[in-house]
């Protein structure tokens, strides 16, 4: 992977993972969080915060 290559793919994990805190915090309730993490987790996106 080139350096380039390296730099776009963690921008993009960033961008995800900012993108799932934003839903969880916005989501109406405790159970729409929770299937919001599902789904991230079922995709592959790290749901460590």
């Amino acid at each position: 992977m080139s350096f380039v290559s390296s730099l776009r793919s963690r921008s993009q994990v960033r961008r995800n993972r900012r993108a799932l805190e934003r839903a969880v915090a916005d989501a109406p309730t405790p159970s729409m969080r929770d299937e919001i993490l599902l789904a991230a987790q079922r995709s592959g996106i790290s749901t460590r915060f």
